[in-house]
């Protein structure tokens, strides 16, 4: 496509120069940071705050299974929600400060515009996840002794896809929603859907939706098949860029 090239290195540009830059990297980085270490001392500091309120009441010894589920948990709640909202003005941001309007009056494809977010912030978004995972495999192995490696990049690598996926909802959504907190209200309301739906065998089994419990049970170590929830999760994520791609091209700058 024109303009592939040029799109891309803008969107690189614009991720290093402005606060996206500092948002998921921070959120990630702090919980990779932290996640092993509270996971290893959390049931000695509840019994330092509050032993004489659990009397015989004991809690199991935590493992790297602590560690492993809290930042699988992280990246499904607060990371995910953080991505929403970054992600809720992709587009309309540009639109809104006109540099749309000044790069698309040039020979170039708005298919491209769209094509160069998707790869750009889809692969930002696998070194986030990939570096915050190996931070939390390298300080889970350091304070718990043992940190096997493939129950906790299974399921982050799972995650990913789940995260993609939003990638490419919100660029839809911000392509069809110009004010940034109605395409961010619009993709918690996906969220909620599908974690509802996810409740129904078939849909958890087949589709996206089994993702959002999918990756916790991978990072405990259980038998899950997630072949085909990540398969249908990036596939949906390529037909949304595909519609957000589409309906770009029908929209007044």
């Amino acid at each position: 496509m024109i303009g592939f090239a040029a799109f891309a290195q803008k969107e690189i540009l614009e991720i290093v120069r402005t606060w996206r830059v500092w948002v998921l990297p921070g959120i990630l980085l702090f919980f990779a940071l932290t996640g092993p270490i509270m996971a290893r001392f959390t049931l000695e500091i509840i019994h330092a705050l509050a032993s004489e309120q659990l009397g015989n009441f004991t809690l199991p010894d935590p493992s790297y299974v602590d560690a492993y589920t809290g930042w699988i948990k992280n990246l499904s709640q607060t990371a995910l929600f953080a991505l929403i909202i970054v992600y809720g003005s992709i587009v309309s941001s540009e639109r809104r400060s006109g540099t749309a309007i000044l790069v698309l009056t040039k020979p170039v494809s708005r298919g491209s515009f769209i094509l160069a977010k998707a790869t750009v912030h889809s692969a930002f978004l696998a070194v986030l996840v990939v570096i915050g995972t190996a931070v939390t495999w390298g300080l889970t192995a350091v304070v718990f002794e043992e940190a096997p490696g493939p129950a906790l990049w299974s399921a982050a690598l799972a995650w990913l896809a789940f995260g993609i996926l939003f990638i490419a909802l919100m660029t839809l959504l911000s392509v069809l929603i110009a004010p940034a907190a109605g395409a961010a209200g619009a993709g918690l309301g996906a969220y909620a859907l599908i974690s509802i739906a996810s409740l129904w065998t078939p849909l958890g089994r087949w589709s996206p939706a089994g993702l959002t419990t999918i990756p916790t049970s991978l990072a405990l170590g259980e038998p899950v098949d997630a072949f085909w929830p990540v398969c249908t999760a990036l596939l949906l994520a390529a037909a949304l860029f595909a519609l957000a791609a589409a309906a770009f091209q029908r929209n007044e700058l």
